[in-house]
């Protein structure tokens, strides 16, 4: 029986452990109970906004106060400022393509695993003659803990500054912030692939005479073999240089980066632009084994600050770190000026 109506809201909502505020109010009103009915496609956080009739979007957006009208309703407001910062996250997130896995831990300690095999050095499986024991490959704890680091930012507004502003203008306010810890996220992951994470060296680096030329990016292609090279990363004077390789003039990858602002293949491999990246560097992996994410949950709020005094003096973070998997997945090229 639909109950979105009846739910008593309280902050307390947001504590409990593993489980994310829509994850709770979805145990209490599941969605699959709203198939073929007006609420269909809604899921249990967008149903109580419904309840409150609290638009959080498009031209009739509500203003601020809305959320502050009942104590009820004020507990949604932490999760409204968490999803409009990780819609910005998602906008500028390029994280997809460059970690294998995420891996949303309930803590600030954690050891990632790797794999050891007694052929090192071979890229296939062997034959093994008949009664032989097959080569072995262990996987164990790593002996080091990830370092996990804090992004956000402490917003310091009074509700009576932005009470009659509408949610619209602050949606787009918070997806910036998202944005920015996006873009921070991907710098870390970029230390990681060249400083290594504590555990496992930085890739490896091949140094260059000269400036990149294609047949530098040819040689990162066969460097990475049996790996695909499948993501490369760079920063933006070196991507501005690799476009102006005469083999990147491509008259229909042209056309796309003129039309969409999407960057070209190069060697099918996904070019990523990463704007603090060192000049003159270029990163090859295969993105599929190369790293893995951890992070401590997803986006952190001061729920209960945002419940009580609105958004004067709250913090909004993300807890992340890399782990790398497998170290011959990635590979460095530098190149001269």
């Amino acid at each position: 029986m639909a109950c979105y109506d009846t739910i008593h809201l309280e902050k307390g909502m947001y504590a409990m452990p593993g489980k994310s505020f829509t994850q709770v109010l979805e145990e209490l009103d599941d969605s699959a109970q709203y198939v073929g009915t007006p609420l269909e496609g809604l899921d249990a956080y967008q149903r109580q906004l419904k309840r409150f009739g609290i638009r959080v979007s498009g031209p009739d957006s509500d203003r601020l106060e809305k959320f502050f009208r009942s104590t009820s309703s004020a507990a949604l407001f932490p999760e409204y400022v968490a999803r409009a910062v990780r819609q910005g996250m998602e906008s500028a997130n390029h994280l997809g393509d460059i970690v294998a896995t995420v891996t949303t831990i309930d803590a600030l300690d954690y050891r990632a695993i790797t794999a050891e095999s007694e052929s090192e050095g071979t890229f296939g499986l062997e034959e093994t003659a008949e009664k032989a024991e097959l080569p072995v490959t262990t996987i164990h704890t790593q002996n080091g803990l990830v370092n996990l680091k804090k992004r956000g930012r402490m917003i310091n507004a009074t509700y009576e500054a932005l009470r009659f502003h509408k949610l619209d203008v602050l949606t787009v306010l918070l997806r910036q912030i998202g944005v920015f810890i996006a873009a921070s996220q991907t710098e870390d992951a970029v230390n990681t692939l060249l400083n290594g994470d504590g555990v496992n060296s930085g890739a490896k680096a091949t140094s260059l005479s000269a400036a990149m030329t294609y047949a530098d990016l040819i040689g990162l292609w066969g460097t990475l073999s049996p790996y695909r090279l499948n993501t490369m990363l760079a920063g933006t004077k070196t991507i501005q240089e690799m476009l102006a390789l005469e083999e990147l003039k491509d008259a229909t990858a042209g056309n796309n980066f003129h039309g969409t602002g999407s960057l070209c293949t190069p060697l099918g491999a996904k070019l990523i632009h990463v704007p603090g990246m060192a000049e003159n560097k270029v990163i090859g992996l295969d993105h599929t084994c190369a790293l893995e994410m951890v992070q401590a949950g997803g986006v952190l709020t001061d729920y209960d600050k945002l419940i009580d005094r609105q958004l004067d003096r709250s913090a909004i973070s993300t807890i992340t770190g890399y782990a790398i998997l497998f170290p011959d997945a990635a590979h460095v090229v530098n190149g001269q000026a």
